[in-house]
């Protein structure tokens, strides 16, 4: 019995060491226990390893991204001094400026209209009429160079005469050409319709007015519609087609008047004329007016006239 109470006695006292030992040992055990989980988690990380290798991975396309910069056109040198992050700048900025060059061209911006207006004036010269004309339907531009009222006049100064040169037509030079060559396309079929003694197309050619008139190579008059066509008949009765050949033509258009001076020859060495037709523009067309035909003293007639004068 006193034994068993003092054991109790004992225990008692005991009590607040023993549950020390034992929280202490809970403890110890805890403590031990995530030591032991430590390592195992540290083994355990190859999702941790696989993780860094997906980091890797996932840079790659960045590196990639760099070298098709580099192949771009881009410096590498530039790219290394703005370090990685700012390659996607600079080909952003590339990419930027690359959209602008496209817009301005696709705006109008060419060669061409960085010319100097002088030159590209001075290249179009060398094109004739129906190219010019094809030229001015490619597109805006085209037609704008191809427009200009210099342009038409130094091509009017090459296919007819610099005679004209202070002159300032209504309507621009481009109008005037075109003017210009219609008369002497109208000019050129009345040749044609000597040539082939044609009667009809001589009376469609000529107005039908009583002012019109008519000087033969003879030197006799004929005015009024009537007495020219007749004058006409009996030239085509008298005389076989003739072919002339024409020379230093000059043409001057007004509104609705026209005149056109010329050389002609039946045969290089004899039969020289001067030659000068009159038009009248009616009802849409050229009609002939006046003509005048004289002929042309050579340096030995005119050297006998002076004598005879």
């Amino acid at each position: 019995m006193e034994f068993a109470y003092s054991l109790s006695i004992a225990f008692k006292s005991l009590q607040p060491f023993i549950i020390a030992t034992i929280i202490t040992f809970l403890s110890l055990l805890v403590a031990v226990r995530s030591f032991f989980k430590r390592p195992r988690k540290s083994n355990a990380s190859g999702p941790s390893t696989s993780s860094g290798k997906d980091e890797t991975k996932g840079a790659t396309p960045s590196s990639s991204c760099n070298c098709s910069l580099s192949r771009n056109g881009n410096s590498d040198s530039a790219a290394f001094v703005r370090g990685v992050a700012g390659a996607p700048v600079e080909g952003s900025m590339v990419t930027a400026d690359v959209s602008n060059v496209v817009a301005e061209r696709q705006h109008g911006a060419s060669m061409m209209e960085q010319l100097v207006p002088e030159i590209t004036t001075h290249a179009l010269s060398y094109l004739d009429y129906p190219s010019l004309c094809r030229l001015s339907m490619t597109n805006s531009l085209m037609r704008k160079a191809a427009n200009d009222d210099n342009v038409w006049k130094a091509l009017y100064h090459k296919d007819f005469t610099l005679e004209q040169d202070t002159v300032t037509p209504f309507n621009g030079w481009k109008a005037y050409y075109a003017a210009t060559r219609a008369v002497m396309n109208f000019n050129t079929e009345f040749f044609n319709i000597i040539r082939d003694r044609s009667l009809p197309g001589m009376i469609r050619f000529w107005l039908n007015a009583d002012y019109v008139k008519c000087v033969h190579a003879s030197g006799e008059l004929f005015s009024g519609y009537n007495a020219v066509i007749f004058s006409w008949h009996l030239a085509f009765n008298l005389q076989q087609g003739v072919d002339f050949h024409v020379t230093d033509v000059r043409a001057r258009v007004l509104t609705d008047m026209a005149w056109v001076t010329m050389k002609t020859y039946v045969d290089m060495d004899n039969s020289a004329f001067n030659m000068t037709n009159v038009f009248e523009f009616h009802h849409g067309r050229w009609y002939l007016v006046h003509h005048h035909s004289s002929v042309l003293l050579t340096d030995g007639d005119m050297e006998q006239h002076n004598v005879n004068g």
